[in-house]
């Protein structure tokens, strides 16, 4: 069985050999790649089923809705919307999510990063740092455009890494979106989702690094593609 999951989860995954050890997923469902909402459910693997866990949630996402991203699967040859650096797009697809951060320490079962003000997000895509989140006061900054990992205002008090397009990794493609996260706000983003403190926080305690939680996002289409690969 696991073999054959494995196999079906290449056609349409570009990394699929770890796939099968995954047993938490974070669903975001939308009406359609120009809705600037959806719907996020989470499920977990107890032993050999998938349950939902918790109630689903309304969440925001891209200001321009969704296009397919750089992650885990294999973009389309048709694909009529990809995700381009400032086109305010959420990217579609499946993403390993790396680690948890906030402006606090949290006692969670996740890596987990306190950032501060010196702590940038670089979404230059002319700077060699391009989707990279570093300590401004450590690194050449060669970079015009940035996001504060840690400001004012609660956006990103607590929140996740989505490996988008290759984030802190060699390999990221310049243009092709950055600084993609999983964070509390309560309006459409310029490409990340978003979500109440209370909800983000539930999803906090409940992903645990040794059940290996992914992203999928996308239209229902394309998230029941994805879905049926896990036989859910």
């Amino acid at each position: 069985m696991k073999i054959l999951l494995t196999l079906c989860l290449s056609i349409f995954l570009s990394h699929a050999t770890d796939m099968g050890k995954t047993k938490q997923l974070i669903v975001v469902t939308t009406k359609n790649w120009s809705a600037s909402n959806g719907v996020l459910q989470r499920y977990e693997k107890q032993k050999n089923s998938w349950q939902k866990v918790g109630k689903s949630i309304n969440i925001k996402l891209g200001r321009n809705g969704i296009g397919w991203g750089r992650g885990l699967h294999k973009i389309p040859k048709n694909a009529k919307i990809v995700k381009k650096e400032g086109d305010g797009k959420a990217p579609a697809g499946v993403f390993e999510l790396k680690q948890a951060f906030g402006y606090a320490p949290l006692n969670i079962d996740y890596p987990y990063r306190v950032y501060k003000e010196i702590d940038h997000c670089v979404d230059d895509v002319n700077s060699k740092l391009y989707n990279s989140i570093v300590d401004s006061k450590r690194v050449k900054a060669d970079y015009k455009s940035f996001e504060y990992m840690k400001f004012p205002k609660n956006f990103y008090k607590y929140g996740i890494v989505v490996n988008h397009n290759n984030i802190d990794e060699k390999g990221s493609l310049k243009g092709a979106g950055s600084c993609i996260f999983l964070h509390i706000k309560d309006i459409p983003t310029a490409g990340c989702t978003v979500m109440k403190e209370s909800e983000i926080k539930e999803i906090l305690y409940w992903i645990s690094a040794k059940k290996r939680p992914l992203l999928i996002q996308g239209t229902q289409t394309v998230v029941n593609k994805f879905l049926k690969l896990f036989h859910i």
